[in-house]
């Protein structure tokens, strides 16, 4: 999902090649100096794959954007029957490129005790909806059969929904937090610049409050308040005034995939796809600005000039509240296509490793670029870490993997799956360029010695 100017961005679901070359200065061997990590074929038979989630028995279940969500057995099978099927609830998608579909899914963390499951899909109009608007972002609960793994159809309860004017940059991701609530991340609408089809034309949907475009939302999926199928944690920023009760955190772009590190700090990591000049990634705080469309990465971003950054360095944001950087950032290829050091043109946000079988990755987060260079078309896994200093942004380096010695793989990074166990899984779809998802090409892969 990225952006639609130039090469309209991704959102991340069409797709073709996973790159990832050695860099000498970051060491990808395990700590024993044993060889590199490797992708090894998880799973296949998708067509975008846009989510995947462990369930407590260490199966999984992968979200396509086609609407359909798949079981996975551990050892990898794709069993027969569906989890769930909500294509006949999808607005009708692009036959070329498109950002819309079901984009995230999530299960409580009593899962296994109350077989509750929520997913982020796109929705048709309503009567509501502005005529030229596209459509609207739909937050819904459904209940599963536990032991069968397969959700009720007939269950949904929707719990939140809002107009997209446009049909790329909603975001999509669904997590939960170490509190038990339920964070979505929303995009800001669409088109470039945050200029267009604007809540308020002076400051863009990114810095609105008053609307959930380009936000990081959080909600009470355990009680229910005010009239609504949730309840708002009493310390969101927002719930005294001064914006929408829901939002979490604001100013941002298309955060494409956010998630909680599972050590550490329990940190909110949330990948922001930028217009033209760079991708970040952000420690998301309550009640954070992040800038956008003041800022894209450190430097003021000038509407109409993406390439040509404002010469001013702004500090707060509209209402005078300080405005909070990225701690991982690179250059984007369509501004620097020479540059080393521009790894691709659309971040796919992933995870802060935990697991074991990879020591020498421990405590690094591990991400990707959807497309890699524009010249050699392929996704290519990244990797960053806290300085030792403490300073940002952190350094961002290729991360090589052993059965990959050109740097690609052929596929491009839509998403990542964690384990319960911790390790990593990578979301890939091998039908590239700008046509629309269709076929068999979405694959798993899983990072392994």
């Amino acid at each position: 999902m990225k952006r639609i100017s130039l090469l309209l961005s991704r959102g991340g679901l069409l797709l073709a090649a996973v790159g990832l070359a050695f860099s000498p200065t970051f060491s990808t061997r395990a700590a024993d100096g044993g060889a590199a990590p490797s992708l090894k074929l998880f799973a296949e038979g998708f067509t975008a794959p846009t989510a995947m989630v462990p369930l407590p028995d260490g199966r999984f279940i992968l979200a396509d954007q086609v609407g359909k969500a798949f079981v996975i057995g551990a050892d990898g099978t794709v069993l027969p029957d569906l989890f769930l099927d909500v294509t006949g609830k999808l607005t009708k998608l692009n036959a070329g490129f498109d950002e819309r579909g079901l984009l995230g899914i999530a299960l409580h963390p009593k899962y296994a005790d109350n077989g509750r499951v929520y997913v982020h899909y796109s929705a048709p109009k309503n009567d509501s909806t502005p005529a030229d608007w596209d459509h609207r972002s739909r937050l819904s609960e459904f209940t599963a059969d536990v032991k069968g793994a397969k959700a009720d159809p007939a269950s949904e309860r929707v719990l939140m929904e809002w107009d997209q004017p446009f049909f790329n940059h909603n975001g999509g991701d669904l997590c939960f937090g170490p509190d038990g609530h339920l964070y979505i991340a929303a995009g800001d609408g669409g088109r470039a610049d945050d200029t267009q089809k604007r809540y308020k034309p002076e400051i863009g949907n990114g810095q609105n409050t008053e609307t959930y475009l380009g936000k990081i939302l959080r909600i009470d999926v355990d009680k229910r308040a005010d009239g609504k199928p949730y309840a708002v944690p009493s310390d969101n920023p927002f719930v005294k005034g001064g914006g929408l009760p829901e939002i979490y955190a604001y100013g941002l772009r298309n955060p494409w995939r956010i998630s909680f590190d599972r050590g550490g700090r329990r940190q909110l990591f949330a990948a922001d796809i930028g217009q033209t000049l760079y991708e970040e990634v952000s420690i998301i705080e309550k009640g954070g600005n992040y800038g956008w469309f003041i800022k894209e990465g450190f430097i003021d971003f000038n509407p109409g000039k993406a390439r040509t950054p404002k010469e001013t360095d702004t500090k707060v944001g509209f209402k005078g509240e300080p405005l909070l950087g990225p701690v991982i950032t690179y250059k984007n290829v369509n501004a620097f296509p020479r540059d080393p050091e521009a790894h691709g043109l659309s971040i796919t946000g992933g995870y802060v490793y935990r697991g074991k079988a990879l020591p020498a990755l421990q405590g690094q987060y591990v991400f990707a670029d959807w497309k890699g260079h524009i010249a050699r078309p392929g996704g290519v896994l990244l990797v960053s870490g806290p300085t030792a200093d403490g300073t940002v942004p952190w350094p961002v380096k290729p991360l090589a993997l052993s059965n990959s010695p050109d740097g690609r793989l052929k596929g491009l990074v839509t998403s990542f799956g964690e384990g319960n166990d911790g390790e990593l899984y990578v979301l890939v779809n091998e039908k590239g360029g700008m046509e629309g998802p269709a076929g068999e090409t979405g694959k798993v892969y899983k990072l392994v010695p």
